[in-house]
């Protein structure tokens, strides 16, 4: 049975699965997340943990890089081969890129914007970065190194023709739009849990800690009335504001997207932070949102679904190394061991190795039919090998020979084919120019009003969300005895709150809260000097937000 070890790896942690595959069905062996210090230690602990001495690595490419190109679907393989690593030459020539530096990698899609195109998603990554990833496993075996967005929808059931987003938010966010069954782009977020792990290590001065802080914190959405300040809902001050920035991206990707989003899945490290689906699904009222489940894991397990959940990516790529999604993605160059065929391998020449046991006992099962050294003298050999050599010589020269031939008159066909198809695009693309040329004011005219309607629902968007994040932030201030009567928005980000409270000090401490914590701009704030009525000092608080 075929098994494959994936690992994903960032900064201070390592999510790995061990999977199996037997004919159809697949299999998790064993998973968990790691800390660690030193990198090497914790990825010889975790091989040795799972026992995967011999067992395949697939590991995540870091820092790679987006290009999207299109070119017109009747160009023959390597036609378009060719036209696209011009057309990303072309890219690195204007972007001053040294491309000798860059190592790259493409998936072919269908354009949904004109049948007769195809698009090429173009990966690139710096060959340094993909050095030190390699030179990390020092004495282990990395056979795949392939991108994550690209491997992610492998532990997804899409269905056919089915329009998804996935969401992973992990130390950056990344999303993958898949359109009828094929991955079609990839945007990176730089906002992700690196933010808020950090944002919350800096308090707790532990790594680990700040990442059980998240699985213990509860989000709250606007469904739940009671909000009760517990322990484990203390960091939402962390947490919200990059979700936040999350959300406001994914907007602009599923206004912008070819095809009407039906579902997003959520996974990475931030689906380890409870009711974060319902705070999508918040924003996302018309799409549906859930957690992201490996499509063969039965609900009925013993095991914790959400454990399996919290190591999606490592099992996405773990998959990825045994055959799953997207092919041809592999940064890892194969080494000329790795492509020898397992006998050859064994078969080692002994007079080069002679003291060793193994090598000798290797090259013991290659039986010859004759004996050369008893047959022939050191003349008769050398004649011998001579015509070989020329024999051989001869073979592969006719082998090229032929091979060039046939070669060239394919390609004189080819390239015919290629001039008359692009005299006839050429003039098609002169009508083109001259009715694009006619459009171009009115699709000014339309860019400029679309431009303001987006800045209309931002603008919407962020008054929407000013009380809920302050009342948040006023959960973790305000003092025991001291009570909210009311809080309005009044004008833009001006702020009213209505508070009482039988000690006066107590309401001087709740102000001063307000401005040393920077919950209101502290140059704006004012207050009444209060009114007693009924036993209680009764104050009305005004400022901006910062």
């Amino acid at each position: 049975m075929p098994s494959c070890l994936g690992m994903y790896i960032e900064n201070n942690l390592i999510k790995y699965a061990k999977v199996t595959k037997e004919r159809e069905s697949l299999k998790v062996e064993s998973f968990g997340v790691k800390f660690y210090d030193q990198i090497g230690s914790a990825i010889n602990q975790i091989i040795s943990e799972t026992f995967s001495y011999k067992t395949p690595i697939s590991i995540n490419l870091s820092e790679e890089v987006y290009q999207y190109f299109y070119f017109f679907n009747l160009l023959n393989k390597n036609d378009l081969k060719k036209a696209i690593e011009t057309e990303f030459d072309s890219y690195c020539y204007d972007k001053g890129y040294n491309r000798n530096a860059l190592e790259t990698r493409y998936a072919l899609v269908p354009d949904l914007q004109n049948t007769e195109k195809i698009k090429a998603i173009y990966i690139s990554t710096n060959k340094t970065e993909i050095n030190r990833k390699i030179q990390d496993f020092t004495g282990n075996t990395v056979s795949y190194l392939v991108p994550l967005p690209m491997s992610i929808a492998n532990i997804a059931e899409i269905k056919e023709k089915e329009n998804v987003l996935i969401i992973n938010i992990e130390e950056k966010t990344t999303v993958t739009t898949i359109l009828n069954n094929n991955i079609y782009s990839i945007d990176k977020i730089e906002e992700g849990m690196d933010y808020i792990l950090t944002s919350i290590n800096e308090k707790e001065n532990s790594y680990a800690k700040a990442y059980e802080i998240c699985k213990n914190t509860t989000i709250y959405t606007m469904e739940g009335k009671d909000l009760i300040q517990e322990e484990e809902n203390l960091y939402l001050e962390d947490i919200m504001p990059t979700l936040y920035e999350i959300i406001q991206k994914v907007k602009q990707i599923v206004d912008n997207s070819v095809n009407t989003i039906e579902k997003i899945y959520l996974t990475g490290t931030g689906c380890v932070i409870n009711n974060i689906d319902l705070y999508f699904q918040e924003y996302f009222s018309n799409i549906k949102c859930e957690i992201l489940k490996p499509y063969f894991i039965p609900d009925n397990i013993k095991i914790n679904m959400k454990d399996y959940i919290e190591v999606n990516s490592a099992i996405a790529l773990a998959m990825q190394g045994l055959g799953y999604g997207v092919k041809n993605i592999n940064f890892k160059k194969p080494t000329l061991s790795d492509q020898l065929p397992d006998w050859l391998k064994l078969q080692v020449n002994p007079q080069t190795n002679k003291g060793n046991d193994k090598a000798q006992k290797a090259s013991s099962k290659i039986n010859f039919s004759f004996d050369w050294k008893a047959q022939l003298d050191s003349t008769e050999k050398w004649l011998l090998r001579t015509a070989m050599g020329i024999i051989t010589f001869l073979i592969i020269y006719s082998a090229i020979t032929m091979f060039l031939s046939v070669e060239t008159k394919r390609k004189m066909a080819e390239v015919e084919d290629v001039k008359q198809h692009t005299r006839e695009q050429i003039e098609l693309a002169t009508q083109d120019i001259q009715s694009l040329n006619n459009k171009a004011t009115d699709y000014q005219k339309m860019t400029e009003n679309l431009k303001d309607y987006n800045s209309k629902i931002e603008t919407n968007l962020k008054n929407k969300n000013m009380i809920p994040l302050l009342l948040t932030r006023i959960m973790n201030v305000i003092p025991k005895g001291v009570t909210l009567t009311s809080i309005e928005n009044t004008t833009g980000s001006h702020i009213v709150i209505n508070a009482q409270s039988e000690d006066y000090d107590l309401l001087g401490f709740f102000k001063g809260s307000l401005i040393v914590d920077g919950i209101l701009s502290p140059s704006t704030v004012i207050s009444n000097s209060g009114i007693k009525q009924d036993g209680m000092i009764k104050i009305v608080i005004e400022g901006d937000l910062p």
